[in-house]
């Protein structure tokens, strides 16, 4: 195991870096947002840190309607699974078998998935 390859990001030491580069670049925007003049439409923009917290929120609620979906579009595990053949399989079968038959097995030929 001594020849496993070495990622980047194996190293924990690379991980804290990352993540106090990203902290330190939320620093740096945060600060700016004293600094740079926006043009706001209405007066709830002017308020300090406005967008990171819209953005926060809009983030928590995409996750909580999200959350409140998969009540309803969940699927069993066995969903997809194969309980036995239905009557589209047989028939794609044998659609399958005419196909052979027609243009020879091993033609190679053609691109079509058979």
């Amino acid at each position: 195991m001594e020849n496993e390859k070495k990622y980047l990001f194996d190293k924990p030491d690379n991980v804290k870096r990352l993540l106090h580069f990203l902290y330190g670049c939320c620093a740096v925007l945060l600060a700016l947002d004293f600094v740079i003049h926006r043009h706001v439409v209405h007066s709830w923009e002017n308020l300090w840190g406005f967008y990171p917290l819209y953005g926060f929120v809009g983030c928590v609620v995409l996750v909580l309607v999200a959350t409140w979906m998969r009540t309803f579009l969940m699927r069993s595990e066995d969903y997809y699974a194969d309980e036995g053949k239905t009557e589209y399989a047989e028939t794609s079968d044998d659609v399958k078998n005419n196909i052979t038959k027609k243009h020879g097995a091993g033609s190679g030929d053609d691109n079509v998935d058979a």
